[in-house]
């Protein structure tokens, strides 16, 4: 019976944040975003922290041709347990890096100006070894407040993840309060010796997947975690790779950085519009995607089309 109210628990979550996809809507016409190639569906693997077992971890998204966002302390790299700094622009090749402060202290307990330091020289630091601009971050702990925010304004952070599961597949309306959908395995394993409890987030962890690739609605599936906590383990590896396999090659799935997801819904949201919804501009450099009244259409980067 547990099961089942859980069960139905995500789907009427689902359900509720379905309702509030990206549209735009005048006079009874609906004009729904869609991802790249027309696509309804976005996944995002978001891990923190840049231990050594990303090595691992890196290897299994590339054999499934998975992309990943790492989110990395630069202060830490080179210490016990952490990659080195001279690996990380190879190991990450087709991978988004990210900032996650340089020392990843818990960045509500810090002065404004700390908060401002951790997050430049993290920043600066991971630039400079990957020779991009770093533009998201995961905030430590997956703490963050409203002077956090304040601090941040004007650091070039576009996005900032928290740890606050919903379980849901909504795209956040604050980039940086941006909720993830689930912990990778859900809550399972974060109590020792509790094989039932385990057993049960597990389903559900498998559950929400489940939803996300039968659903023809927008949805964005964003699962987070940290290397370190497979370890060892040859079991939770092997539950990692089933999910990663399970989540692979999939048509109706966009695979994406969190920059690039950002990217795409902010350019999307700046597309304009005739005052009748049938011609549509196209100022990005992004080709886009929509739908109007059940029919897709490509707005090319830099075009002006007809959507009647």
């Amino acid at each position: 019976m547990k099961k089942i109210i859980t069960n139905l628990l995500i789907l009427i979550a689902f359900s509720a944040s379905a309702q509030i996809n990206p549209e735009l809507a005048t006079s009874g016409i609906n004009i729904k975003m869609l991802f790249p190639e027309g696509k309804n569906k976005a996944l995002i693997l978001s891990y923190d922290d840049g231990r050594t077992e990303d090595r691992q971890l890196v290897q299994l998204l590339n054999k499934y041709h998975l992309i990943g966002t790492f989110h990395l302390n630069s202060n830490k790299l080179g210490s016990k347990d952490y990659l080195n700094k001279e690996e990380i622009k190879n190991l990450f090749k087709g991978h988004e890096v990210s900032v996650h402060s340089a020392n990843h202290p818990n960045l509500p307990d810090q002065s404004k100006i700390d908060v401002i330091s951790e997050i430049v020289e993290d920043r600066k630091e991971l630039e400079r070894l990957m020779e991009y601009p770093v533009r998201g971050m995961a905030y430590p702990f997956g703490n963050t407040n409203d002077a956090v925010i304040e601090a941040m304004d004007g650091l070039g952070m576009e996005y900032a993840r928290t740890v606050g599961d919903t379980y849901t597949f909504e795209i956040p309306k604050e980039f940086l309060r941006w909720h993830p959908t689930m912990h990778q395995f859900a809550k399972a394993y974060w109590e020792p010796n509790q094989p039932e409890k385990d057993a049960q987030e597990m389903a559900r962890f498998y559950k929400v997947i489940e939803v996300f690739i039968t659903t023809k609605e927008l949805a964005v599936l964003d699962i987070w975690g940290h290397s370190w906590e497979m370890g060892s383990d040859a079991n939770k590896w092997s539950e990692t790779e089933k999910f990663l396999k399970l989540l692979s090659d999939n048509s109706a799935i966009y695979y994406t950085a969190q920059i690039e997801l950002v990217d795409y819904i902010k350019a999307f949201q700046n597309l304009k519009f005739s005052v009748n919804k049938k011609r549509v501009v196209n100022l990005s450099a992004i080709d886009l995607f929509l739908k109007k009244e059940n029919k897709t259409y490509k707005i090319p980067a830099g075009a002006t089309i007809s959507i009647d």
